[in-house]
């Protein structure tokens, strides 16, 4: 008898979402990208706007992440991952956006648009969206200002400093029929790292997301941001975020069983130089407030222009869990 893949779920979206992909694909897995689909801004934005397609960002960046072309195609996936730098009305855009635009206007619907993409990337693992309705992220400070579009609560320039009390969705939508089968059947459910606010928690906050999450088989995972955010996380330390992602989980927290931490980060002058202009500072591990939950600790930066989660031993890690 044939032992089957372990099926991994990794729920979010951005940079965190590609980094924890790339190290994964490496695996004997069955793996499945659950993205969000509220961005409103940049690219995405524009394309939602003019052509009303599901903003295609994060997808793109998944199907990059798992993309496993030969050597003799790279090119393709260069191609997806190309930005106009100049050019009246092509500025900004991302060719990846731009393809899986016309796909969905030649499939006629974003799901089909996606699977024809995974085929020209010849990704190992295949990308869902959250939701196929038009979803639209909103965001309430503690002092009762109400913030519209996914775009500024991410680069929030209205009160930055006052504390976000809640996210919603307007309309909620609700959960893609496959992804809520893949969490469901999934042995392991990954959650970030990535924006809070913005790229794990509106996945929870569509309508089904949850309730798939309690009745899945499999063990959750909440992968802890590595840098709080200006506006968003500030002065967050591990606990916040747990407390944060609690919160939305709801009925589902009880899933919540393993977090992964970094332990401490040493940020390099060219990096914490950035980080400084845009008041971010790195997220404290204060074990004392994490009761009744697995940690797992480690050094899991990476340093580079910016500082990401390490693919590999951010995968390691998660594989560990499955053991």
């Amino acid at each position: 008898m044939v032992k089957r893949k372990p099926k991994i779920v990794c729920i979010g979206g951005g940079t965190g979402t590609y980094q924890v992909l790339l190290g994964l694909k490496k695996y004997p897995v069955d793996l499945t990208a659950i993205v969000t689909m509220s961005d409103s801004g940049g690219s995405s934005g524009k394309l939602r706007e003019e052509l009303g397609v599901l903003p295609p960002g994060d997808v793109r960046r998944a199907l990059l992440a798992l993309s496993d072309l030969p050597l003799a195609k790279k090119t393709l996936s260069s191609l997806f991952d190309y930005r106009f730098n100049n050019g009246e009305g092509l500025v900004g855009h991302s060719v990846g956006n731009l393809l899986l635009a016309a796909l969905t206007q030649i499939t006629g619907r974003e799901d089909l648009a996606i699977v024809e993409a995974e085929r020209i990337l010849e990704t190992t693992g295949h990308v869902l969206p959250v939701t196929l309705d038009n979803i639209h992220l909103h965001g309430i400070l503690k002092d009762g200002t109400v913030v519209h579009g996914e775009t500024n609560i991410d680069v929030r320039r209205i009160k930055p400093n006052v504390p976000i009390k809640e996210v919603f969705l307007d309309p909620k939508g609700e959960i893609f029929s496959k992804a809520k089968k893949a969490i469901i059947g999934a042995d392991l459910i990954v959650l970030g790292p990535g924006d809070l606010y913005t790229s794990i928690i509106p996945n929870l906050l569509v309508s089904g997301v949850c309730q798939a999450i309690s009745n899945s088989k499999g063990k959750l995972i909440y992968i802890c941001n590595l840098m709080t955010k200006h506006g968003e996380t500030n002065s967050f330390a591990a606990s916040d975020f747990i407390r944060e992602i609690k919160k939305y989980l709801g009925e589902a927290s009880d899933k919540l069983k393993v977090v992964i931490v970094n332990r401490k980060i040493n940020l390099p002058m060219t990096v914490s130089a950035w980080y400084k202009k845009y008041k971010s500072t790195p997220v404290v591990f204060d074990r004392k407030n994490l009761g009744g939950l697995k940690i797992i600790v480690g050094s899991f930066a990476k340093p580079g222009k910016l500082l990401r989660h390490d693919s590999q031993k951010t995968a390691r890690a998660i594989m560990n869990v499955l053991k």
